[in-house]
């Protein structure tokens, strides 16, 4: 299992989020994220630029909240070349959106609401948009297990395994201990999203330093 550092807070992306990104080449993680509020997009261009020259891997989360708004993220990763999107329900308008581009889309099953993001659905009717989405021919989900209302956030890591194709699991939101990441290691995801954790030193507890805390992470996600 894999994790990407997102630089973001509060389902936000920091404004320092360059600087932070040269703290963080040494360290061994080479999947780096953002979402599509909090800086300008002149940033994000910056940004998504650093970590494709590092021959690292881009991501953008989706947090917009309307159908439209999400299409317009959408627009804005093809634009700024980022390799995966996060997030969005609209399957088939962002499918149409990238399609051309080298940008891969991750949708989030269930029914995402709220800011920051919570998930409503049931285990059911989650794995099943993981299966609709596989059968669409995305390259995997964004599955919010942790801030699901309806379902318990293991078992519905393991279901989605059971669907989603090989490299395509990614679980995002809330994973901020050793004990989360473990045990969603253990139930089959292919690489998790982290932010908070890390940027703000309480991954691990005494240790200050937000580089050491994402080497950390790596050797309990099985990166190093």
């Amino acid at each position: 299992m894999e994790f990407a550092l997102f630089f973001t807070r509060n389902d936000q992306t920091v404004a320092n989020c360059l600087e932070l990104f040269e703290q963080f080449q040494s360290t061994g993680v080479r999947h780096f994220g953002f979402k599509d509020v909090g800086v300008d997009k002149t940033t994000l261009q910056a940004l998504a630029d650093a970590i494709d020259k590092a021959e690292a891997t881009s991501y953008m989360e989706v947090v917009s909240a309307s159908p439209e708004a999400c299409i317009r993220s959408a627009q804005i990763a093809a634009e700024l070349g980022v390799h995966r999107l996060l997030g969005g329900t609209q399957v088939e308008e962002i499918g149409a959106v990238l399609a051309g581009t080298r940008t891969a889309y991750y949708p989030a099953p269930g029914r995402p609401v709220g800011h920051p993001v919570q998930l409503d659905g049931s285990l059911r009717a989650i794995v099943d948009d993981c299966k609709r989405f596989m059968d669409l021919g995305c390259a995997g989900v964004d599955l919010l297990a942790f801030r699901a209302s309806d379902a318990e956030p293991l078992e519905l890591v393991a279901a989605a395994r059971e669907v989603v194709r090989p490299g395509g699991l990614v679980v995002s939101g809330s994973i901020g201990t050793p004990a989360r990441v473990r045990a969603i290691r253990e139930a089959g995801a292919d690489l998790f999203t982290v932010g908070n954790a890390v940027l703000d030193c309480t991954y691990v507890a005494g240790n200050s330093s937000s580089v050491e805390q994402a080497k950390a992470m790596l050797r309990d996600s099985g990166g190093l």
